[in-house]
């Protein structure tokens, strides 16, 4: 193995009366693409800091080979002394050959930046485009990225990872983006308690060994040491229980999408468009033939859709598209200028408001979140102040504390505390994962799983549509938007197999062939003859089904096919209902058949 291009070693670190870092050490590889992980406050930033040389430790070592070079992407860059984007990006180089600016010109092209923007207008999206080409034109050997993908739609965030796949040195990245850091990170430094850890596989390994790391550390010290039991207690809670029950949260979601599959499909068939005694009492929303521009900016057009209590509706498409339009449109907020919306009775709409409005420094996390008693309201239920800040990861002794004196992750989880605790039954997200640290992108995860109420959101973060939504809508070309069932990898794989027609039915059971496609052979050796046999040919049988039923699909999708053949139409669609039953079937017994042979191994 080649020896590290840059090391940190004994390193120590004080703010104030507590030490940050305590013997920490850390070695970095030509190679490494590490994913640098640890809950909000740990000092991930100053560590990437000292790596970077800008901050000094109070003790310990930091080598670096010579002649190694290392750029830093922080997570607020400053570009005031710029004047406009191709100056701040030239400043990147650590060569300025005639070369080298003609690469910064293609860099620029390529994310969407004029190279005469002025630096003072750009908005945070463009600021942070502008940061992302500065440290991909330079020539260095360790690249660190603290939340690249804050503020940038899934467009950018998907041309960025195909530029960090590229990368043939040194990455480290903190990031709340967990689909970015499975993708890129081969590494994980884990920093906990001041001291980091390391393992030699990328983040998509973090939960389940950092649980284990967890509960060995519960099992054996929990007596000795009530410091350890109080300071690993989320971190226990939040990734061997979330764990768990996520297991459950997923199968109740895959339930929640082939409904929403089946809505889509009966919005697309003209026979079944006007029966709405099957959702009278349930329907929130109802959008038809809805268009609006401002200008000669089209941004709707055409859009229909039904959202019936329970939905869990995501909301995608490039920055500037629409996305917060389309919102305050289905939400009766801003007028179409064709088509028409009808909201549903008895709704209570609550906003999760990002820009922490409803904080002030003033309050108390007390007097925040209480009326002046000693219980708050809960949706409905009365619940004791305290118990209810420990959901929010807060500790008793802070409910006292000022707002003042919280941390930006705190703010976040007091102001989702707050949010979360109104009566709603529609519940209104704007971006709500932006600048979010992962344990609290975990609670709120956690917190919307539970929601039994009807939620839109906007979100550019892939894993947090994939484990909340029922369906997604796409805000695609020439203002053009397309319902999908399931999340965004759900989104994906259904556009890649698209025909030309608008009707959404062949997506009924996508999720189906995604699971076949991904799974794992086991261990079978204990496995009876008959039950090892079934094991193995199980899969085989479902894909199988699964090509009946895309056939079926393809032939129902036809848009002339009711009106030429009403017969065979109806024979079809019984015909999917019964093999995507018969393939739920099987997959359950192959689930089950999976389960009994990890437990004989």
């Amino acid at each position: 193995m080649a020896p590290p291009i840059l090391t940190l070693t004994n390193m120590s670190l004080r703010f104030g009366p507590d030490p940050l870092f305590t013997g920490a050490e850390l070695a970095i590889g030509a190679r490494d693409r590490i994913s640098l992980v640890g809950r909000n406050g740990a000092g991930k930033s100053t560590l990437m800091k000292i790596i970077h040389g800008t901050v000094d430790s109070d003790s310990g070592e930091r080598f670096i080979k010579p002649g190694c070079h290392v750029t830093y992407l922080e997570q607020d860059p400053d570009l005031s002394n710029y004047k406009n984007a191709h100056d701040y990006v030239v400043s990147g180089l650590t060569h300025s050959s005639a070369e080298d600016h003609f690469q910064v010109d293609i860099m620029l092209a390529e994310i969407g930046l004029n190279a005469d923007m002025e630096t003072l207008t750009m908005s945070g999206g463009e600021r942070r485009r502008a940061a992302i080409a500065r440290a991909l034109v330079s020539d260095t050997d360790i690249l660190l990225l603290d939340e690249p993908t804050n503020h940038l739609d899934i467009a950018t965030i998907e041309w960025l990872e195909g530029k960090l796949k590229a990368w043939r040195r040194a990455l480290v990245m903190i990031s709340h983006d967990r689909t970015f850091l499975n993708n890129l990170s081969n590494t994980t430094f884990w920093l906990d308690r001041g001291r980091v850890r390391r393992l030699n596989k990328g983040f998509s390994h973090f939960d389940e060994w950092s649980g284990t790391i967890l509960e060995q550390e519960a099992t054996e010290r929990l007596k000795l040491d009530k410091l350890i039991e109080k300071e690993t207690d989320w971190s226990h809670k939040g990734i061997t229980a979330r764990r768990k029950r996520n297991m459950g949260r997923m199968r109740n979601l895959w339930e929640l999408r082939e409904k929403r599959a089946e809505q889509i499909t009966v919005m697309g068939s003209a026979r079944l468009a006007t029966d709405s005694s099957k959702t009278s009492g349930k329907k929130v929303i109802e959008a038809d033939k809805v268009s609006i521009a401002y200008g000669n900016n089209q941004i709707l057009k055409d859009f229909s859709v039904k959202i019936l209590r329970g939905d869990r509706i995501g909301i995608i498409g490039p920055n500037g598209a629409g996305k917060t339009t389309l919102l305050k449109v289905l939400t009766g907020s801003l007028k179409p200028d064709q088509g028409y919306i009808k909201l549903g009775t008895n709704l209570e709409a609550t906003f999760l408001d990002q820009h922490r409005s409803l904080l002030k420094d003033s309050d108390t996390v007390w007097e925040t979140l209480s009326d002046g008693s000693d219980h708050i309201m809960v949706r409905g239920h009365p619940k004791h102040i305290i118990s209810y800040i420990k959901d929010f990861l807060f500790d008793a002794s802070q409910a006292h504390s000022p707002v003042s004196s919280l941390s930006g992750g705190e703010k976040n989880r007091l102001l989702l505390a707050k949010t979360l605790a109104q009566p709603t039954n529609l519940l209104i997200l704007d971006e709500p994962t932006n600048d979010l640290d992962m344990d609290t992108l975990d609670l709120l995860q956690d917190v919307l799983s539970d929601y039994s109420g009807t939620m839109l959101m906007v979100s550019h973060d892939r894993d947090f549509l994939d484990r909340l939504v029922t369906s997604t809508i796409v805000i695609e070309e020439n203002a053009v938007l397309q319902e999908y069932p399931g999340g965004y990898s759900d989104y994906i794989r259904q556009k890649e197999n698209r025909t030309d027609s608008p009707q959404m039915v062949k997506e009924v059971n996508q999720k189906t062939s995604v699971k076949i496609q991904n799974r794992k052979v086991v261990s079978k050796k204990k496995l009876s003859y008959k039950y090892q046999y079934a094991l193995e040919t199980l899969p085989k049988e479902m894909e199988e089904i699964n090509a009946q039923i895309k056939k079926v699909e393809k032939k129902i999708s036809e848009p002339s096919l009711y009106d030429k053949n009403p017969k065979m139409f109806n024979q079809a669609t019984a015909d999917l209902k019964n093999l995507v039953n018969n393939l739920a079937d099987k997959e359950e017994q192959w689930l089950k058949l999976a389960m009994l042979s990890e437990s004989k191994e």
